[in-house]
């Protein structure tokens, strides 16, 4: 069985202030995003965009992604927490961070950056999407520094099991309600489980890094591109969740499903519809 590393969280001391692991992905993230987006602006002359508009989407970007990655979470997964606790909503350095919020406040970003340079919606979708997945990597990569959202326990033969540190609260619970793990639980001191912030790495990340950027290569109908990322990391995403262990205060959710997989239907459904809608004498085509 492989042992998670147990890496320290905080990349850099810095007396009282520390920068993290988790943090330096953020960063690694939106510096990725000017790297591919200069290359999309020389790859595509006839686009009508430029770097200051690259510079300006960045900005707008990472207000979404921070604001609508926290309001997120807080509605989505500890409403009832931070509601009787509002003040708590501002300690950001607890954690806490949500990608469907995420994804709903860029959306809002990208609506306000079209209205001040006079884009269409979906041009403006179409040229970020390739550019999204690789920092959807670099965040994952920081899930797995921190050793947290770790998968579901697997058996312990298995040539992909991980016995995680910090999920030794999780493996005691689990083998308390299941007996026939004790035994392993008392050998290794811990359970294996998936890696499964490395599965999601590789398909929402990389996989779908690789399928949107030679999507996009070629001219498509204005939305396809959008459909495709919308299709592609709901269902990267619905996957991954069965290796991934639900968060212990939600759990399995109707139809044993988690959280993250019923937040990705509606990603599913909204992108097939598009990629539908927008074929030739579709409902929506320009």
């Amino acid at each position: 069985m492989i042992i998670h590393p147990n890496f320290d969280p905080v990349a850099v001391h810095l007396g009282p202030l520390s920068i993290r692991w988790y943090g330096l992905m953020y960063l690694v993230g939106f510096i990725l995003f000017l790297i591919l987006g200069r290359q999309r602006i020389r790859r595509d002359a006839t686009a009508n965009w430029d770097v200051k508009q690259l510079d300006d989407l960045l900005f707008y970007g990472v207000l979404g992604v921070i604001l609508g990655g926290r309001i997120g979470y807080v509605l989505f997964y500890k409403f009832g927490d931070y509601l009787s606790n509002p003040l708590a909503i501002f300690k950001v350095w607890e954690g806490g961070m949500s990608f469907h919020g995420g994804f709903l406040g860029v959306l809002v970003a990208m609506t306000l950056f079209a209205r001040k340079y006079r884009k269409h919606y979906f041009d403006v979708a179409d040229f970020v999407a390739p550019l999204v997945p690789l920092g959807l990597a670099a965040g994952r990569i920081g899930n797995f520094i921190n050793g947290e959202l770790y998968g579901r326990v697997t058996h312990s033969d298995a040539p992909w099991a991980m016995l995680f540190p910090s999920a030794r609260a999780d493996d005691i619970a689990y083998a308390a309600s299941h007996p026939e793990w004790q035994s392993v639980l008392a050998q290794f001191g811990g359970l294996p489980r998936h890696a499964s912030q490395l599965y999601q790495f590789a398909l929402e990340g990389m996989l779908l890094f690789f399928v949107l950027w030679f999507y996009s290569k070629q001219r498509r109908r204005t939305g396809r591109v959008s459909a495709v990322f919308l299709l592609g990391y709901g269902l990267c995403r619905f996957v991954a969740e069965f290796a991934r262990e639900p968060d212990s205060f939600l759990g399995y959710l109707a139809l044993n499903l988690s959280m993250g997989q019923w937040l990705s239907l509606p990603m599913i459904v909204l992108g097939g519809w598009l990629f539908y809608a927008t074929r030739p004498h579709g409902n929506y085509y320009r």
